[in-house]
């Protein structure tokens, strides 16, 4: 049985849900997401919220159970209070700013990287050194997120390049005379 699958997703004030067929709609204050469930759950509304259960008791209904609810509540989520990664630059001279609707990093190469934003994401530079990446679509903060930091990822030695904010980098000792 799935701990996460049998709770219902909670449908917050100001959030309408509506589910046609196996599409499950969701409309909030920050925008409008869907998602399609797989044939081996079925979703209903309730009184608690949008309740997802698997079609038979298979392998493959009970793994696709769990995920699809997750699903679900990052759209619900999404479109009520919206996703944010941070982004911490580290190192002498590397530095970010936005420059129109794109991102130029300073990394130390000899030439400035140029990220061009997609659509339906939100960049902000609050520092030189930090960067905040935001929108309702969990998926793609988190992909954009992951393409600045693998232009430098963070260096073990001496920690420089572009990390996560709650990430820890682990430190190498150098080398000894």
């Amino acid at each position: 049985m799935s701990r996460i699958g049998k709770k219902a997703v909670p449908v917050p004030n100001g959030v309408t849900a509506t589910i046609d067929g196996q599409r499950v709609e969701v409309k909030g204050p920050k925008g409008q997401l869907d998602f399609v469930l797989n044939e081996f759950v079925v979703a209903e509304m309730t009184d608690d919220g949008i309740k997802v259960d698997p079609r038979e008791d298979s392998k493959q209904a009970r793994a696709m159970w769990g995920m699809s609810r997750t699903m679900v509540q990052n759209i619900v989520k999404g479109v009520s209070e919206g996703f944010e990664k941070k982004l911490e630059i580290t190192g002498v001279g590397y530095r970010a700013q936005m420059q129109g609707k794109n991102l130029q990093l300073a990394l130390g190469f000899s030439h400035d990287v140029v990220y061009e934003i997609p659509e339906g994401i939100t960049v902000a530079c609050p520092k030189p050194t930090e960067i905040v990446i935001s929108g309702i679509e969990k998926q793609r903060v988190g992909q954009v997120a992951a393409e600045i930091r693998e232009y430098r990822p963070p260096e073990p030695y001496k920690g420089k390049g572009v990390r996560y904010a709650d990430e820890f980098i682990v430190r190498k000792e150098g080398k000894k005379k």
